[in-house]
C-alpha cells in the first residue's frame, strides 16, 4: 500500500474523480488531473505512471456510453502522425520532466491561439486544420505527461462536430493511445505494484466521476461547452507551467 498522508489519498480520489468528468462529460477537466496526481504522489515523472491505468478505465466507461457518437474517420489522418509524435515523446522520456512540461505548456497554448484565430476569422479566410502538427504535438504530449487533451480538443473544436461526437472521437482516440502507452510506461519503471495498488484503490472515484460526467452533458447547451473547453483548456495548461 502506498504511503501517503490523508490529504493526499484525498487529492488523488478528487483527480481520479475529474478524470472520470473529463471521459464522460467535459474534456476540459482532464488535464486539470496532471498537476494534481503530481501533488499526490510527489513526484511529477512518477505521477504519470500512477495516473496512466485510471485513464484507461475512464476510457472504458466512456467509449461504453458514447459509442453510438464516434466520427472514427476523423482520426485516421492522425494516427501516423501520433505514432510519430509518441516516438519522439518516449524518446524524450530521459530528459528533465521540468523543461518537457513547459514544452508541453508552451506547444498547447501556441495552438489555442491558432483555434481562436480561427474560430473568430471570417469562414472564407479559414483554411483546413492540418493533421501532422495536432497529431504530433498529441502523440508527444500524451507520452511525456498525458497531456494530449488540450491538444486533442482544440483538433475536435477546429472540426465543430456535436458535443456528442466530439466526447466519443476523443473517447476511442485516447482509448487506443492510452493502451498503446502501457508498455512505454513499464519499461521506464512509471508503473509499479504501488501504483496499481493505489489505482485500485481509486475505481470508485473513477466510477464516480464518470456517472457525473454523463449527467453534466446532458445538461450543457453546445456554445456553453465549446466556451468551457477552451476556458478550462487555456487555465488547465498554464497550470502545466509551474
Amino acid at each position: 500500500m502506498p504511503e501517503l498522508a490523508p490529504w493526499q489519498w484525498l487529492l488523488g480520489a478528487a483527480c481520479t474523480f475529474f478524470v472520470g468528468v473529463a471521459k464522460t462529460g467535459v474534456p476540459g477537466l482532464g488535464i486539470l488531473a496532471i498537476p494534481l496526481m503530481v501533488l499526490t504522489v510527489g513526484d511529477a515523472r512518477q505521477s504519470a505512471g500512477w495516473l496512466l491505468p485510471l485513464l484507461c478505465v475512464a476510457d472504458v466507461f466512456a467509449v461504453v456510453y458514447w459509442r453510438r457518437h464516434a466520427a472514427s474517420g476523423r482520426l485516421f489522418s492522425l494516427a501516423p502522425w501520433v505514432l510519430a509524435g509518441m516516438a519522439c515523446g518516449a524518446a524524450a522520456l530521459s530528459l528533465s520532466e521540468r523543461y518537457l512540461r513547459w514544452l508541453v505548456g508552451a506547444i498547447v497554448l501556441v495552438m489555442l491561439a491558432l483555434y481562436l484565430k480561427r474560430r473568430f476569422a471570417p469562414e472564407k479566410q479559414l483554411p483546413p486544420a492540418r493533421s501532422a502538427p495536432y497529431g504530433i504535438t498529441a502523440g508527444f504530449a500524451t507520452t511525456v505527461a498525458n497531456a494530449a487533451g488540450p491538444v486533442m480538443n482544440l483538433y475536435l473544436l477546429s472540426k465543430r462536430l456535436p458535443k456528442e461526437e466530439f466526447i466519443a472521437t476523443g473517447a476511442w482516440f485516447f482509448f487506443t493511445i492510452n493502451l498503446t502507452k502501457v508498455p512505454i510506461y513499464v519499461w521506464h519503471g512509471l508503473i509499479t505494484a504501488k501504483s496499481l495498488t493505489f489505482n485500485f484503490v481509486m475505481l470508485p472515484a473513477v466510477l464516480a466521476g464518470a456517472v457525473a460526467g454523463r449527467w453534466l452533458v446532458e445538461r450543457i447547451p453546445q456554445k456553453l461547452f465549446e466556451a468551457l473547453v477552451v476556458l478550462l483548456t487555456a487555465v488547465s495548461t498554464v497550470l502545466l507551467f509551474f
